[in-house]
This record gives C-alpha cells, sequence and structure tokens, in this order.
C-alpha cells in the first residue's frame, strides 16, 4: 500500500508540475491527463485575508492534497485537516481539532497514529509562496466519507512544525492559516 501512495503521489507531482523537469516526446505529453479537483477551499489568514487555496484531488484510486500559498510567513509549518469546516478568526478555533475518525494518537511517531488529518510539514519559501501536493492515505471512498461529513473539515496550517509525537496536535503552535473544504 505505501509503495502505491508513494507512485500515486509521485504521479500527483508529475501531473501538477512539482516534479523535476524532464524532456519528453510529443506522444507523452499528450498522454497526460490533469485530475480534476473533488474539492477546494480558499485559505485565509487570521485578518481573513486570502493566502491560497486548497483542493483535493484524485487520480488513479489515490487521493492528494493540493497546496498553492502565497503572503505567508516563511519558514517550517504544521498542516492538518480539522475535524470542522469552520475557519472564524482569528485563532481559527472553530474548526475544531485534526481529523481523527479512528481516535487513535496524534503523529506518525506515537505508536497508534497517525491520524487522519496529519500531514508531513511543509515548507514556506522565504518569498511567501509554495505549492505542493501530499497523498493521503487510504481509501477515497472512506477518507472522502470523513471530510464531507455533516460538519465539513478545514485544512489548518500552523505557525510552527508538527513534532509528530505530541498528541491531541502536535505541538506546532497557533493556528496561522485555514480553509474550508466544499465539493467541486
Amino acid at each position: 500500500m505505501k509503495f502505491r501512495i508513494v507512485l500515486g503521489a509521485l504521479t500527483l507531482f508529475s501531473l501538477t508540475g512539482c516534479a523535476p523537469a524532464y524532456e519528453e516526446n510529443d506522444q507523452a505529453a499528450s498522454a497526460k491527463t490533469v485530475a480534476e479537483p473533488i474539492a477546494t477551499g480558499p485559505m485565509i489568514d487570521a485578518d481573513g485575508d486570502s493566502v491560497g487555496l486548497a483542493s483535493i484531488v484524485e487520480l488513479d484510486g489515490v487521493l492528494a492534497l493540493n497546496l498553492s500559498l502565497s503572503s505567508m510567513p516563511a519558514g517550517e509549518k504544521a498542516l492538518h485537516l480539522h475535524t470542522t469546516g469552520a475557519c472564524d478568526g482569528p485563532d481559527f478555533k472553530s474548526a475544531g481539532g485534526h481529523l481523527n475518525p479512528q481516535s487513535v494518537s496524534h503523529g506518525k511517531m506515537s505508536e497508534t497514529g497517525p491520524h487522519l488529518g496529519d500531514f508531513p510539514n511543509i515548507t514556506i519559501a522565504q518569498d511567501g509562496l509554495t505549492e505542493l501536493s501530499l497523498p493521503i492515505d487510504g481509501t477515497p471512498k472512506n477518507i472522502l466519507g470523513h471530510i464531507f461529513d455533516i460538519d465539513g473539515t478545514a485544512v489548518m496550517i500552523h505557525a510552527g512544525p508538527d513534532d509528530y509525537l505530541s498528541d491531541p496536535a502536535g505541538a506546532a503552535g497557533p493556528r496561522i492559516a485555514c480553509g474550508i473544504l466544499s465539493k467541486v
């Protein structure tokens, strides 16, 4: 399963322009398809200003969270899906905790983790811009059922990195950007 997810992520990276450039022939280039978003959500900061867009795409049975960010503070940041589709500023606590339908411990380094909503830390470039695609572990039907539950889901970026162990939130600091995912 892990190999399939990595392979899917590599495919998503190459289809979204995040993979290293390489030469391809015309036939290979015309065979490329771009994954259409299943869900999107504008990302806002604590002042309510736009800082980018989050989307979920599916390609070959693998879901990925795509982010296109601007005007963000540089550095390593935690990224999570949160249980409620609400982004009331300035602290975004309305989004609840991490998306954790299996009620496991937080973080990939915990014995029973990670949460469904736990992602690797992301790095925001010095110019505040970042574009990335991260695979979501699990089957699309199961994942989408949790994301599109009755109260929705939010994408959250924290001020600092996740330590991948502290429960329940990874000691990642304040919530600095939030987006509500909506079906396309």
